[in-house]
């Protein structure tokens, strides 16, 4: 049984109740987390003064509570399970589901390393990580900087945009100097 097309806080309300009612993964509506986005997000473009401007931050507090109780069981629903109902997960839990496969790859790629005694192809694995390159937004004025792979970048001034080897990036995220985006093609 799919969820109406239309999202409101008592479907929204339903829909958890459904899956916390239940062991399996339950089917809803294709585009269930579109449609919430767009409930969602309405709720929040909608301006109002006094107590109905309190109502719609309630609404939308409790909305994305209920979202994420919602997407939390749903996902650990599915790192639970041997055997994956794919007909019931949304694309946006298969884009999840996804992630979870290439970190269990990449855990066996370094266990099977590990203990067949690859020390070199595990130091090239940790080299390239350190200079693998990724995207960050600068938040602060930065000076030029060596990067992990020898090479000078910057100076960078605020809301500039680059991408810098991820060793650097990680160490300016940590500092609160870059924040990282996501550059997909």
């Amino acid at each position: 049984m799919s969820e109406p097309n239309q999202i409101d806080i008592n479907s929204l309300h339903y829909a958890v109740l459904r899956e916390t009612e239940n062991d399996s993964i339950v089917a809803i509506n294709p585009n269930f987390y579109r449609n919430l986005s767009d409930f969602i997000g309405n709720l929040r473009k909608q301006e109002f003064d006094g107590v109905e401007s309190k109502i719609k931050d309630a609404l939308i507090e409790m909305a994305t509570e209920l979202t994420t109780i919602l997407m939390h069981i749903r996902v650990e629903k599915i790192s639970k399970l041997e055997d994956i109902q794919l007909e019931n997960l949304l694309d946006e839990e298969k884009f999840i589901l996804d992630s979870q496969e290439e970190q269990r790859e990449r855990i066996e790629m370094i266990l099977s390393a590990t203990i067949n005694g690859k020390s070199k192809f595990l130091e090239l694995l940790a080299q390239s990580h350190k200079t693998k390159r990724i995207v960050i937004r600068f938040l602060k004025d930065v000076e030029e900087i060596v990067g992990a792979d020898l090479e000078k970048y910057g100076p960078f001034k605020t809301e500039d945009i680059a991408t810098i080897p991820y060793e650097n990036a990680q160490a300016l995220i940590a500092k609160n100097v870059a924040t990282k985006i996501r550059w997909d093609d």
